[in-house]
């Protein structure tokens, strides 16, 4: 793995085709935006031999960040797929958006594949984010590596780099993240930089000059030799810690020189069962070279340590009712189970689902049964229908190449599913199952939307119902309350491009508009009203009157209605008539226009007419009374008070406390979580936390996460009801 001289022709300008799940890896590039995930896509493509020369497909078009969108804001938004060829085995590379906005990209990324590419630049370091998702793979197990890039970079250090990765990312075992191989530096120019134009294998004791443009292996100088002892010798230990042969570190400890086959296997083992984590570095082709620094050593690692599909148990299923059955085995002749991960429309094909097949073997016009639960709270419904597969193909960069089929391991792309959506499963027709979804975060930045234009309200539904089957990580919401069309999303870029996509792709044109906030109103003490509704002007007279009394209740109560008319007053077919109109009055509001809540409304005297009084009659004067009595009264308006946990590392633990308080928030807890990190617990005005996904990026340095809910209506201070009034006043 890493110490091979030869290089394997990749199929040019083909997708490979998998025969078999053996002959699969599945790889996922995480990192930083402008972490260099879509350079180093394209070195890898163009070292295999996937692309020509110019780094272009060799039929045509771009091989990353092809969107017209990722052109316009120069970088990745989507999860891309570059599927290429190194010594017979085909290398789904899955390319991610490094912005935190697009985080739902990367998690079906991570879905899709079965081993993690972590790309550091040495300009940057490893960002909190970063750490997050390591931490994340490391609790499921997933094999992990490093690659460090921007090595031609000012002050970038790999020895430093190297050092900071096994700070970060080593945790309790540093010993398990060390590098495969060290930069070879050529003279150093006028700025004190020295160029890296090669590398030094530490196992094989092998230089590998790229400085031709093509990877050239030769014995190392007699000055080199010295420089690379002390990190073979730990990276030796570190193998040989992780072998299942236990005798192997007395052996070494004794003096024993181990065999390299040894090493390297033991090595292989380690990374593919995800104990083991190397680093390597690459560097992009210069202008006119066939290979990058370190693309080969990577597509021998993906090749050698990573693991086969067959060798990553898949997620749970179920049926479609919940009843469990055996997780599925990775083999092309077993019962059909895939999964779409990836739901985007062609302006020609129209709707792609990009699939990963866990078991099974997928053909182009059968019939397969899709099943998508787990997404309702997204604005996703339930759905089971069977539909036919259309044709199936490899995606690469904005072309399609077409498949014969797809088994068990390998990811494609299928076109027309027109009902799967992304994190749907697809299985046999006679035995429909279920997977497990997986987790995707909460959007909770609120973007208000209205139709630009009469044109754009009547396509608004469908587009916005086809934005949402695409991207899980947005849910639609009709807010019955402020009769708002919200788009929660996870970010101001998020937004940003589902808008664009929303025009772009389905011709809507929509305008966002301040978020509202579902207010309500309520009685500051007990007050009184008379609802008086009589007119006689020729023909059928309407007559009612009553007399009511209103007086606060405690929050969440309602709206509750009591009757104590004596006498007949009221004839008793009218009373509810009276509890009607008030309550339809109520709903409209008494003062700013918010619904009226948590009073006790009784009914004491009235009069009626034997034949002017009617239902509709009584019902005007009942709104009349509720409305007189709010204008003798002190009207309060509550505002939605969420409940809120903020999980962030220690370190930020008081900026966030400090930055609830200022929202008048109340911290009510905090609690240990472990790894460093610490729950709090607060309770926070809705309206000061409509922009708190994005302000908590800030604050935490994109570490932070948070969750709210509803918990009550509360009193809303004075000094922001008399605003909210005078905005109101002025027609804000």
């Amino acid at each position: 793995m890493g110490e091979k001289t030869g290089t394997p022709p990749g199929a040019a300008g083909r997708a490979a085709a998998a025969d078999r799940p053996s002959s699969v890896r599945n790889v996922v590039l995480v990192g930083h935006s402008g972490s260099g995930k879509t350079t180093l896509v394209e070195a890898l493509a163009l070292a295999s031999g996937a692309v020509n020369r110019a780094g272009r497909v060799e039929d045509g078009g771009s091989i990353s960040d092809y969107d017209e969108i990722e052109h316009r804001q120069q970088r990745s938004v989507q999860l891309s797929l570059v599927p290429v060829d190194w010594g017979g085995i085909k290398i789904n590379i899955l390319d991610t958006p490094g912005y935190a906005d697009f985080v739902g990209e990367l998690r079906a990324g991570l879905r899709a594949a079965d081993a993690a590419l972590f790309v550091v630049s040495a300009a940057d370091g490893v960002d909190g984010a970063t750490r997050m998702v390591w931490d994340e793979c490391a609790a499921v197990g997933m094999p992990r590596a490093l690659v460090i890039t921007h090595l031609e970079a000012a002050r970038a250090d790999f020895d430093e780099m190297t050092e900071v990765c096994r700070r970060t990312l080593g945790g309790d075992d540093p010993d398990a993240v060390l590098p495969l191989y060290l930069p070879l530096y050529g003279t150093a120019g006028a700025d004190g930089h020295a160029p890296v134009h090669g590398l030094i294998g530490l196992l094989s004791q092998r230089v590998f000059d790229y400085s031709s443009g093509v990877r050239v292996e030769r014995a190392p100088e007699p000055d080199e030799l010295p420089r690379i002892e002390e990190a073979r010798n730990r990276l030796i230990e570190g193998i040989i810690a992780e072998s299942e042969d236990e005798s192997l570190m007395d052996r070494y400890l004794g003096g024993e020189e181990i065999d390299i086959k040894t090493l390297v296997g033991d090595l292989e083992t380690a990374v593919a069962r995800g104990s083991f984590h190397p680093v390597l570095a690459a560097a992009p082709a210069a202008e006119g070279a066939k290979q990058g620094l370190g693309t080969v050593e990577l597509l021998e690692l993906i090749t050698g340590g990573f693991p086969t599909p067959e060798e990553r148990e898949a997620p749970a299923v179920t049926t479609p009712e919940g009843a469990p059955r055996p997780t599925p085995a990775c083999d092309p002749d077993g019962p059909l189970v895939a999964e779409v991960v990836k739901t985007s429309s062609d302006p020609y094909v129209g709707r792609l689902s990009l699939v990963r097949v866990f078991s099974g073997t997928l053909r182009p016009d059968e019939t397969v049964h899709v099943s998508g639960h787990g997404l309702q709270d997204r604005g996703h419904e339930d759905h089971d229908v069977d539909e036919r597969v259309g044709a199936l193909s490899a995606p690469f960069g904005k072309t399609q190449r077409s498949l014969s089929k797809a088994i068990a391991g390998d990811l494609a792309c299928v076109a027309k599913l027109s009902r799967a959506e992304t994190g749907d499963t697809l299985s046999s027709k006679d035995a429909p199952l279920l997977m497990e979804p997986w987790v995707m975060p909460d959007p909770l930045l609120p973007v208000a939307i209205q139709a630009h234009s009469k044109a754009d309200e009547d396509k608004l539904s469908q587009g916005l119902s086809r934005l949402v089957a695409e991207d899980p990580t947005m849910r639609l919401e009709h807010n019955q309350n402020t009769h708002q069309v919200v788009l929660w999303c996870l970010g101001e870029a998020h937004a940003d491009v589902a808008l664009e996509r929303l025009r772009a792709r389905y011709g809507v044109q929509v305008d966002t508009v301040p978020h509202k906030v579902s207010l309500r109103e309520t009685f500051g003490a007990k007050s009184a009203g008379r609802g008086r509704h009589v007119k006689q002007s020729g023909g059928h007279g309407q007559y009612a009157i009553c007399e009511i009394e209103v007086e606060p209740l405690p929050g969440g109560t309602g709206i509750e209605f009591v009757d104590k008319v004596v006498g007949g007053a009221v004839p008793r077919q009218f009373i509810p008539s009276v509890e009607k109109g008030v309550r339809a009055q109520a709903a409209r509001g008494v003062a700013a226009g918010y619904p009226l809540v948590d009073v006790r409304v009784t009914l004491l005297d009235g009069k009626a007419h034997s034949v002017d009084s009617s239902d509709a009659a009584f019902q005007t004067a009942g709104a009349l009374a509720l409305r007189e009595a709010a204008a003798q009264a002190r009207i309060d308006l509550l505002e939605p008070v969420a409940e809120v946990t903020v999980l962030v590392p220690d370190e930020y633990v008081g900026a966030v406390m400090s930055d609830l308080s200022g929202r008048r928030g109340r911290v009510v807890g905090t609690e240990q979580s472990g790894s460093g990190r610490t729950l709090v617990r607060a309770e926070v005005p809705e309206i000061e936390i409509g922009r708190y996904a994005v302000d908590l990026r800030s604050l935490s340095h994109g570490t932070g996460r948070f969750h709210r809910s509803y918990a009550r209506h509360e009193p809303m201070p004075p000094q922001l009801v008399t605003r909210i009034r005078q905005e109101q006043e002025n027609g804000g």
